[in-house]
């Protein structure tokens, strides 16, 4: 037989663990500090300057 179960609880559970998961996301994208984003930043910019040094001109 199957297990029986509160369907509110349920919904109400599931929103709580979406809600976590926005929240955990929120946390690495705008938890840092501003060194932290200087640091990305920075090596994005490296990273690009990088690749557009290496392409052919046509």
């Amino acid at each position: 037989m199957a297990e029986i179960i509160n369907l509110r609880t349920a919904r109400k559970a599931k929103a709580r663990t979406e809600k976590d998961a926005a929240a955990e996301a929120n946390r690495l994208k705008f938890g840092r500090t501003k060194s932290e984003k200087l640091k990305v930043e920075a090596e994005k910019a490296k990273a690009s300057k990088h690749l557009d040094g290496h392409k052919r001109d046509e």
